[in-house]
């Protein structure tokens, strides 16, 4: 089979599930993790709100440069190949006519899309309609939590017109259950992927990599570790969502 991952992020797919891309490529499949939002910020200059977060990466105006370069290790940890799409982090975004920030607040990132991406799904709709092949299986995410760019790959993934599979968005479905059990009751199939202690390495392997990303969820590596260990268990492997078959 040819796995493709969709993450909105560079980080994304590694998060939740790390684990499960390394056991595919094992078990001798074919996997790649395609990063939506891995375009340079545009000209000019960011808001003090993207300012304060590349401070805090310690990466400064390169950070787009630096998270591709720990996105390619990552996959390489994993087996996976990896895929790059031209769309800018929504911490970079302007509307397209008034040229304001569009996500310049802790806020507005897990809050609703704004008019001024519109344009932005039908443009990512169209190529990953020109890139996706007979028999890929496509994964995307949930977008628990909301996250704005989660919600944008989640939208130009359903306007394919095809039936993917759905990955939990890690670590946000920490604080998201009750939509999850929902899923259930909407009558939504799951199934739980067996993960191996191999798997587990890697997986952490994998997020540890992403070196600049680490202090946005944990005071530290040994912190984010036990915690991927912790989710592990939660299941006692991964769990993949798709749509009941009408």
């Amino acid at each position: 089979m040819h796995w493709i991952y969709l993450s909105p992020h560079f980080d994304d797919a590694a998060l939740s599930c790390g684990g499960l891309v390394w056991e595919q490529v094992q078990a001798g499949d074919r996997v790649a993790i395609w990063t939506i939002c891995a375009g340079e910020p545009p000209p000019g200059d960011l808001s003090p709100f993207a300012q304060e977060l590349q401070a805090r990466w310690e990466t400064g105006r390169a950070a787009t440069v630096q998270r591709r370069n720990e996105d390619l290790r990552s996959c390489h940890r994993l087996g996976a190949s990896s895929r790059y799409f031209s769309i800018p982090d929504c911490i970079y975004r302007r509307h397209p006519h008034t040229g304001d920030f569009l996500y310049d607040t802790e806020a507005s990132l897990n809050g609703p899309l704004l008019l001024g991406d519109n344009q932005l799904i039908t443009a990512l709709q169209e190529e990953l309609q020109q890139s996706l092949q007979t028999g890929n299986v496509v994964v995307c995410p949930l977008a628990l939590g909301n996250h704005v760019d989660h919600q944008l790959t989640r939208l130009a993934v359903e306007g394919l017109g095809c039936t993917p599979w759905y990955y939990a968005d890690y670590p946000y479905v920490e604080d998201c259950r009750e939509q999850v059990e929902d899923l259930s009751h909407a009558g939504w199939a799951s199934q739980v992927f067996s993960i191996t202690q191999q798997g587990l390495a890697a997986w952490q392997d994998s997020i540890a990599v992403h070196g600049s990303q680490i202090s946005t969820f944990w005071a530290s590596e040994d912190e984010m570790r036990r915690a991927i260990a912790a989710y592990l268990q939660g299941d006692n492997g991964i769990r993949l969502w798709r749509r009941a078959q009408a």
